[in-house]
């Protein structure tokens, strides 16, 4: 994935005039503050503690917000959810130890599905790495913990190395597959002079425009292709328009991975919506004789959520990709373009300007999505058209919402059945990693980053109870996310999956705690609805207030009252 907003506001920032620190007692820590500054940093999540207080003595004079969530997780899914809408990296001040491993699944999710985070934390003082003393918070390896979670683990071992170091991090955020990137500071160099230190982010690469030779042998294909099918990923979100424009030059059907939802709009003839995992797209995807996948992994989570193998790409593969690695994953190009989406799909598009599309292909586009997207829509149970009336209404009743989900069953459903109106409106952690217990964190970390548009959260009951304590983070910080909550009592997928597989269920029914109580304890307004139109008056007044707001549907009145 590529996020040229970043580099935005990275330009912006280095018009700035030259900063050195001053030599009259700045530390590290504070020099940290100032260089974050410089490179656009709006938010630090984090929990302070007694290794990484010297990493606050500048932020309080500084123009970074702090949020302080209940648990290092909900730290990281707060960034996370702050990268998914703004393009930017999050970033967050972590203990060392504990709160490394607290926020580790945080960063596998992260890391899973190409997102920017920034992870800065403490560690031992240098002459006590490695000893086994049995320090506090003492790791035998912090670095090397987190060394397989990140795109670089780094240990800061000298207080010079820090604009360098931080140089690296935003440039993977900038110019490469962004990942998380972790930097431990030892207690000893926190506090260590900064006397000298450059604090003016450096200029970043640019990102890669693509070999003209292989942009030409994919121009090629394209343009001779009968049945051409354009598969776009997360990779591709900054280039809604070449894509499209490209999709409409080829009359190209194109299929959207969850994190790509947006890049066309709901109603567009050649879009056939997140639906690779089932027969009708996927017998479509084997008609295609050549087959263009931009920004996409081509991974299970996307492509076979049902687990079974039956997606398949029968003609010529062109993939692009800011990954060469990836290039070579799940499925082997006929033509590899390591390459900007942007600037690749630009090029492609310009190629083919001159060349006419022949009669068979324009025929194509338009005409087999509909058909795809009839069958598929004939294939939806009652429980996933009931559901998609809850993901309708919540759209219907807040135009421009941005959805964060958790691995819960509206957002399975929605995951096929949602086209959101835009792209990083729609985005949650069934896919790639699949944690539970992402979607609060990640509202308010989406509600930070767009204060403007209104933010919901899609949790089940069994994930909210993962990161509940976030309520109060939200309330503390004045972050008015709606969280739905849809509450069956269990954990129902599971249920579902083990009694189709004559398993005995056990584990699953869980008790459930009296949530509209809970929120309000934590200072929120709560409400139980059961029908669309309750659901919709509840939510356009939610949006109206500086709180939160939890509304818990129960998924049986939910269905009872909801037929498909």
């Amino acid at each position: 994935m590529n996020y040229p907003e970043f580099t935005a506001s990275f330009e912006e920032a280095g018009a700035r005039p030259m900063q050195w620190a001053h030599t009259t007692g700045q530390t590290c820590g504070e020099a940290l503050v100032t260089l974050l500054e410089g490179y656009g940093v709006q938010y630090v999540f984090g929990i302070p503690g007694v290794h990484t207080v010297e990493l606050y003595r500048g932020l309080a004079a500084s123009s970074i917000r702090h949020v302080t969530p209940r648990h290092e997780q909900g730290a990281g899914f707060m960034a996370d959810g702050y990268a998914r809408v703004t393009g930017k990296p999050g970033v967050c001040f972590i203990i060392t130890g504990p709160g490394m491993t607290n926020i580790a699944t945080a960063m596998a999710q992260a890391y899973a599905d190409s997102i920017p985070m920034l992870v800065i934390s403490s560690v031992n003082a240098r002459r006590e790495l490695g000893n086994g003393d049995g320090r506090l918070h003492e790791l035998p390896s912090q670095r090397d913990v987190f060394t397989g979670l990140t795109a670089f683990s780094h240990t800061l071992l000298d207080a010079a190395e820090l604009p360098q170091v931080l140089a690296r991090a935003f440039a993977v955020f900038g110019g490469a597959r962004p990942r998380p990137v972790h930097i431990e500071i030892p207690l000893d160099v926190i506090v260590a002079p900064a006397r000298g230190m450059n604090l003016m982010p450096v200029v970043l690469p640019a990102r890669p425009a693509g070999c003209p030779a292989a942009l030409a042998a994919a121009a090629d294909l394209l343009a001779t292709a009968r049945r051409p099918l354009i598969l776009a990923g997360g990779g591709a979100l900054h280039a809604a328009a070449e894509l499209q424009e490209l999709a409409e030059r080829l009359q190209a059907p194109v299929a959207l991975t969850i994190n790509a939802k947006g890049l066309l709009p709901p109603e567009h003839p050649l879009l056939l919506g997140s639906t690779q995992s089932l027969p009708p797209t996927r017998a479509l995807a084997r008609e295609a004789d050549v087959v263009l996948a931009v920004g996409t992994e081509l991974g299970e989570t996307d492509y076979d959520v049902v687990f079974d193998g039956g997606f398949s790409i029968e003609g010529r593969l062109i993939r692009i990709d800011i990954d060469a690695q990836q290039l070579m994953r799940n499925f082997s190009p006929d033509v590899a373009i390591p390459a900007d989406s942007r600037q690749a799909l630009g090029s492609l598009s310009t190629r083919l300007h001159e060349r006419i599309m022949s009669a068979r292909q324009r025929e194509w586009g338009a005409q087999r999505v509909a058909l795809a997207r009839q069958a598929v829509e004939a294939g939806y149970d009652a429980p996933t058209r009931s559901q998609k009336r809850l993901v309708d209404t919540i759209t219907a009743a807040l135009p421009h919402v941005i959805i964060a989900g958790d691995s819960t069953s509206p957002v399975y459903a929605g995951n096929f059945v949602h086209d959101a109106p835009q792209p990083r409106s729609w985005f949650n952690s069934s896919t790639g990693y699949g944690t539970l217990g992402y979607g609060l964190p990640a509202a308010i970390g989406a509600k930070l980053a767009a204060p403007d548009r209104p933010v919901v959260c899609l949790i089940g009951d069994g994930g909210l109870q993962f990161t509940l304590p976030e309520l109060a983070s939200a309330v503390e910080a004045r972050v008015p996310v709606v969280v739905l909550l849809w509450n069956n009592f269990s954990y129902g997928e599971i249920r579902r999956y083990m009694t189709a597989r004559d398993i005995v269920p056990v584990g699953v029914d869980i008790h459930t705690p009296d949530f509209l109580a809970l929120a309000r304890g934590f200072g929120c307004v709560a409400a139980r609805v059961d029908t669309p139109d309750a659901l919709a008056a509840e939510l356009q007044q939610a949006v109206s207030r500086d709180i939160p707001t939890v509304v818990e549907v129960n998924e049986a009145d939910w269905f009872a009252r909801v037929p498909a």
